[in-house]
């Protein structure tokens, strides 16, 4: 009897170790749909809530298909984006990943709802003209179209690994929506010289301004025999740069729909905080410093600080700008169907700037951290100095931007600096210390390590940098079409 019961235990145990084994299989499996699950559950309930303000008349359930299209758009953003922000002070460990996404959900959430705006251009500043679009349905479909392209084609972006430009994903949306609908007559051209210049503008601003920071910090702090003496004195110059930096670009970009400024008080504030700050940060400098060896290493802990505050309000200053990129399209069409047709200027409601804002900070939290690794880590190696340099010249460059005119990208800005200290610590080591990185005695392999920008990544990012927007605009044109067709 004694042994029935021990033989029925052991075809127990072996059959609850079965069901233990699935158990885990279908929990390892389904752990990469989490994720989605929650997305889906965010714009499902974004529809929810959508419908219960506007109804589920013929002219709501428009406004509910916009809705829930803005809130994928903010997702995206929020996947795609945000690692340009915070990649850097990662990858040099300034921040870990969970900390991160933390700070730049709290601050991408305050820049939308705090500076995102209370008027923003409908068709998405100036692409093309309300009047090529007069017709109420027409227009509709094409701010439909335009915001669904968008969102798929960042979309795609994020799932190859490539940080691409939600702005210029919008705008080559709007273009298409706008060909498709009224001709290429419908299109502001000159609006898209500018853009297209900004492609290779951006980026080369960024990297230009981001290796004269390693330099000045390579020359005058790095390579000098007491480099905790030179840091003393360079860290709070730096520092001041930051902080009168982010006070202008913050003036000119964040805080500009809360209260306007003109560029030259913007520049004026930035003086005066970059001086201020500057003289503050000495004696906190010097304290930090004490006992410090003198190493390279040494210097990680009085740049990750300064990282960690300029990673987060560039965060603010993104969520305050590039929510527009999600809900301004569903502002533009809850516009149209209440007042009928387009108009250059809208105000948009809380509801939706809270889809904008809370989808960036769920994107961020669901699909960020595949992003925020490949820029802060699979660039280039970064560490607190040379991601401080990004962060800096990311600041600068939109700076120099707007006082030039020109619409740039905040990701071609940030993912430009990062190539631009990555091919500068090249340049450095081959030329001025003389190392051989393409010594040909030495096997392919060995070289390929030595390179400090991995190629790879660099020519996957700068083709779908290229292709951003004919892809948006041909997507957009066809699912015009489609919804065009199945209106009538």
């Amino acid at each position: 009897m004694s042994h029935e019961v021990e033989k029925s235990w052991k075809t127990l145990n072996k059959d609850l170790g079965r069901i233990t084994a699935l158990e885990q299989a279908v929990a390892y499996t389904a752990r990469p749909l989490v994720a989605p699950g929650v997305a889906l559950a965010f714009m499902a309930l974004t529809g929810i809530v959508t419908a219960m303000l506007i109804g589920f008349d013929p002219l709501g359930l428009i406004v509910i298909a916009a809705a829930i299209i803005g809130a994928y758009m903010a997702l995206n953003i929020g996947a795609n984006d945000v690692a340009n922000n915070m990649g850097p002070a990662v990858g040099a460990r300034a921040l870990t990943i969970g900390t991160a996404l933390i700070i730049a959900a709290i601050c991408e959430t305050a820049g939308a709802l705090i500076a995102g705006g209370d008027v923003v251009g409908t068709v998405s500043r100036g692409i093309i003209t309300p009047e090529a679009v007069a017709e109420t349905r027409i227009f509709i479909w094409a701010m439909m179209a335009a915001l669904l392209a968008g969102a798929l084609w960042v979309n795609l972006a994020t799932w190859i690994g490539a940080p691409v430009s939600t702005t210029h994903s919008i705008v080559g949306g709007v273009m298409g929506a706008g060909i498709a609908a009224a001709g290429f007559t419908a299109v502001n051209w000159p609006m898209m010289g500018r853009i297209a210049a900004s492609w290779v503008i951006s980026p080369l601003l960024g990297g230009i301004f981001a290796a004269i920071f390693l330099a000045i910090i390579k020359t005058r702090i790095i390579y000098r025999p007491d480099m905790i003496a030179a840091a003393r004195y360079w860290v709070p110059i730096l520092i001041g740069v930051m902080g009168g930096c982010f006070t202008t670009y913050l003036a000119l970009k964040g805080l500009d729909k809360v209260y306007k400024v003109s560029f030259q008080n913007a520049v004026l504030a930035g003086l005066v905080m970059g001086v201020v700050l500057t003289f503050l940060m000495r004696p906190v400098i010097r304290r930090q410093s004490q006992g410090m060896e003198n190493r390279k290493k040494s210097l990680k802990a009085l740049f990750s600080i300064p990282l960690i505050f300029s990673a987060g309000l560039l965060s603010f200053a993104h969520g305050a700008n590039d929510v527009a990129n999600a809900i301004g399209p569903v502002a533009a069409i809850v516009h149209a169907v209440q007042d009928g047709g387009a108009s250059d200027q809208v105000s948009i409601p809380l509801w939706v700037m809270l889809i904008g804002g809370v989808g960036l900070s769920v994107g961020l939290l669901l699909f960020g951290p595949k992003m925020i690794k490949i820029v802060g880590n699979e660039i280039t190696r970064l560490n607190a100095m040379r991601a401080y340099c990004v962060a800096l010249a990311a600041a600068i460059t939109v700076i120099f931007a707007s006082w030039l005119g020109l619409p740039v990208s905040s990701t071609h800005i940030a993912i430009g600096a990062i190539f631009g200290v990555g091919f500068f610590r090249e340049w450095y080591h081959e030329r001025i210390l003389k190392e051989n990185r393409t010594d040909t005695l030495t096997p392919s392999e060995v070289r390929k390590r030595k390179r400090v920008v991995r190629r790879g990544h660099f020519l996957t990012i700068i083709a779908a940098w290229v292709v951003t927007v004919p892809c948006a605009a041909l997507l957009s044109a066809g699912l015009f079409h489609v919804m065009n067709l199945i209106s009538y």
